[in-house]
């Protein structure tokens, strides 16, 4: 039986995509009121495709220029920059003290999240664009060269690699024996988490960027192929897959008995997760690629600007609207909503 990561941050903190390692996508977080102004807005001088992550006051984020760097959220001031080699579309994840990412020069970096000082370095054979996920001490990531890596977390040191049959972009998802990920050739994948060996693949129509959920034993994930898909965790079986108006690039966040997940339609749909049966679906905007996350009673996405949806109905709550368009997740604590732009804005909204 595979069982769900247990988050083990304090709620104030964001450690990863979708604010911890189990996707629950800050469930639990209060943010439930439309933010009234901005507390800060600072310019990082480069776009931003990647989400911030939160910790001990700190907001890490990277950029298209390479950039990873420490933003102290008491009076926005960068307390330290680490130039990487290439562009970074990459999320970033805290390991301990150790802020992870990955680069299109093929390696993911681990940086001291105190002093910006690089501490290790692994290496893929093209683009890092996955968020590096932490388990027990070793960290996983895909790559565009089609492999998954196992590297120790204290020394970027090698455990194993995997080759798919296509390029990852899917972050993975890593239970306690077993780590999901879904991939370019279309299909997901479960392998064992200690050696690598691919224990099942189901095939989808099309391919993969979407990043599983796992919900007791059932996981969750996208197509692009237009649908969502429920398999069983350790068969790869597919309970069921419902189908949205286009494809998907969204990552989805569970809540209770509900999944939620954007589509390229411009709609966010809520499903249970036991059955597939749509609950409601709201449209956000043109196109939905962000992965939602969720408040007190709201379940929020980023489509241009950042909609709040009451979890219960689908009823838009709030909606904020930005000077540039925002297509990364955001950071809900509660008092401030955390944004980054792709014009490389970086807001706190209160």
């Amino acid at each position: 039986m595979t069982e769900t990561a247990k988050p083990t941050i304090p709620e104030s903190d964001w450690s990863s995509l979708l604010h911890d390692n189990s996707r629950t996508g800050g469930q639990g977080v209060r943010a439930a009121h439309a933010p009234d102004r901005a507390r800060w807005q600072i310019r990082v001088g480069s776009s931003i495709r990647s989400a911030p992550i939160l910790r001990n006051g700190m907001l890490y984020v990277t950029s298209l220029a390479g950039i990873s760097q420490a933003i102290d959220v008491a009076n926005a001031r960068t307390k330290w920059k680490f130039q990487a080699a290439d562009q970074v579309h990459s999320t970033p994840s805290l390991c301990g003290n150790r802020v992870l990412f990955g680069c299109d020069d093929g390696k993911v970096y681990a940086v001291d999240g105190d002093s910006g000082t690089k501490v290790w370095e692994a290496s893929s054979a093209a683009e890092v664009w996955t968020s590096p996920v932490v388990r027990n001490g070793v960290v996983f990531f895909g790559s565009a060269d089609a492999h998954m890596y196992a590297v120790e977390a204290k020394t970027g040191r090698a455990r194993w690699t995997q080759e798919l049959g296509g390029r990852i972009y899917s972050t993975a998802f890593a239970a306690e024996k077993q780590l999901y990920v879904g991939c370019g050739d279309g299909k997901v994948y479960s392998l064992d988490i200690s050696s690598g060996k691919i224990l099942w693949s189901t095939p989808t129509g099309n391919g993969i960027d979407s990043s599983p959920a796992v919900v007791a034993n059932i996981l969750l994930i996208g197509s692009e192929d237009f649908f969502v898909y429920a398999m069983d965790v350790n068969s790869g079986v597919v309970r069921w897959k419902y189908e949205t108006g286009l494809g998907i690039a969204s990552s989805p966040a569970a809540s209770g008995d509900l999944a939620f997940i954007g589509s390229k339609d411009g709609y966010l749909y809520a499903l249970e997760i036991q059955t597939g049966r749509l609950r409601w679906k709201a449209q956000a905007g043109d196109v939905v690629t962000a992965p939602p996350v969720i408040g007190d009673g709201v379940v929020c996405i980023q489509a241009g600007g950042t909609f709040a949806f009451d979890i219960a109905t689908g009823n838009v709550v709030w909606k904020a609207g930005l000077a540039g368009a925002v297509q990364s997740v955001p950071v809900l604590t509660g008092d401030v909503i955390y944004l980054a732009s792709n014009d490389g804005e970086v807001y706190a909204l209160e």
